[in-house]
């Protein structure tokens, strides 16, 4: 069992290490394998890497996100412009369909509605805009249709977690109820939890994932 100490050294170090946010100014702390990371950072972008990279050192069980994004004044931008930006950006993305999705903006908040048929759209979407200069932050309301029986999206989800290398599919089990998931069990790590709910999300005809599962690093 790792120390608190040493997952806060592991992760500052990581942090300082990804050139995506090792020049923000980020306070780590742990207790229980939980991390805080406290601060600012000045994209979106930055904080969403800066959880990224928190998550992927070995013992994290959980990160808490304290982080403000203060956005500079040269990158700064009206709603309206912000607005267009993320239009323009649905509108290029090969995986979006953006004739689905509507986009609103209040004080650099975009928030993302409609409705499409797979789960890597909706991520496709966030991911077009959640990189856009001026955004202090992304609310993803994109919602899924169902089309797949609980029996066909439980077997979709056991093959996929048997797949993928990081996870060790015998220790989790699912359940699937009108288009909801639940996971429970054990894996090792923060990141293997979050892979565990993605391969979740890429069944077809899942509307929820209800993660209930424990990091046992």
């Amino acid at each position: 069992m790792r120390t608190d100490e040493q997952i806060r050294n592991d992760v500052l170090s990581e942090l300082q290490w990804d050139p995506s946010v090792r020049d923000e100014e980020i306070a780590v702390a742990a207790k229980d394998g939980v991390v805080t990371l406290g601060g600012s950072v000045d994209s979106y972008a930055a904080r969403s890497a800066a959880i990224s990279a928190a998550e992927r050192v070995a013992g994290v069980r959980a990160v808490a996100d304290d982080l403000n994004v203060v956005i500079p004044s040269p990158n700064k931008r009206s709603d309206t412009d912000l607005a267009h930006q993320a239009l323009s950006a649905l509108k290029w993305h090969v995986q979006v369909p953006e004739d689905r999705i509507k986009v609103r903006v209040e004080n650099g908040l975009v928030t993302l509605e409609g409705t499409v048929r797979w789960d890597f759209q909706r991520r496709a979407a966030y991911n077009a805009v959640h990189n856009l200069t001026g955004v202090r932050a992304v609310l993803n309301q994109i919602r899924l249709e169902t089309s797949a029986s609980p029996a066909d999206v439980q077997s979709r989800i056991r093959r996929a977690l048997h797949r993928q290398a990081e996870l060790e599919a015998s220790s989790i089990t699912v359940d699937v109820i009108d288009g909801s998931v639940n996971l429970r069990g054990q894996v090792h790590s923060a990141w293997g939890r979050r892979e565990a709910e993605q391969a979740a999300w890429s069944a077809p005809g899942v509307m929820h994932v209800n993660d209930q599962l424990q990091v046992q690093p």
